[in-house]
C-alpha cells in the first residue's frame, strides 16, 4: 500500500508541475497575466518540476527493474511447472504401460495435433495412429481425447483447490 501512495504522490507532483507550466504558457500567450512571476516564484516552480521529473524517472527505473524481476520469477515458475507436467505425463504413461510409440502419439494428442499431423510427424499411416489412439484410451481408461486431457488437468489443479473434490472422469466400459 505504501508503494501505491508513493506512486500517486510522484504522479501528483508531476501533474501539478505540468499544470503550472501549461497555465503559465497559456496565460503568457493569451496576455492574461498583469504582472510577471517573480524570479523567486519561477525558481520554486522550476525546482518543483525538476524534483517531479527526477522522482518520475526514479519511479520508472524502479518499475522497470521490478518488472524484470517479476518476469524472471514467472519464467522460473513456468520452467518448474513445465518440468512437473512432463513428470506427470511420464508417471501416467508408465502406469498405463504405454509403448514408446504410444507415448509419442499420446504426447502429440495432448499437444492438440490431429491424427493426420501425428501420422506425418511419425512417418506412419493415419490408421496406425488411430489404432495407437484406441490403445492409449483403453489403457488410460478413457473414451476420447478430451477425457485423456482432463486426467492431466485434474491432476494439475487438484492441489490448487484444497478441500474441493473434483468429479471423476467417466471411464470407458
Amino acid at each position: 500500500m505504501k508503494r501505491k501512495a508513493w506512486i500517486y504522490a510522484v504522479i501528483l507532483v508531476q501533474v501539478t508541475c505540468a499544470g503550472v507550466f501549461v497555465a503559465d504558457i497559456v496565460m503568457s500567450v493569451a496576455g492574461l497575466r498583469a504582472a510577471p512571476l517573480s524570479w523567486h516564484m519561477r525558481e520554486m516552480l522550476e525546482l518543483g518540476a525538476v524534483v517531479g521529473l527526477v522522482l518520475g524517472a526514479g519511479l520508472a527505473v524502479y518499475a522497470f527493474l521490478a518488472t524484470l524481476r517479476r518476469e524472471e520469477g514467472i519464467d522460473s515458475r513456468l520452467r518448474v511447472a513445465s518440468g512437473a507436467f512432463m513428470d506427470l505425463l511420464e508417471d501416467h504413461f508408465t502406469d498405463w504401460g504405454l509403448t514408446a510409440a504410444e507415448r509419442d502419439v499420446a504426447l502429440f494428442m495432448i499437444k492438440g495435433l490431429s491424427i493426420a499431423e501425428i501420422a506425418a510427424l511419425r512417418a506412419t499411416s493415419p490408421g496406425t495412429v488411430k489404432a495407437q489412439n484406441n490403445a492409449i484410451y483403453r489403457k488410460a481408461g478413457v473414451s476420447g481425447r478430451a477425457q485423456l486431457l482432463s486426467l492431466f488437468i485434474d491432476d494439475l489443479i487438484a492441489d490448487a483447490l484444497p478441500g474441493i473434490e473434483l468429479p471423476a472422469v467417466n471411464e470407458a466400459a
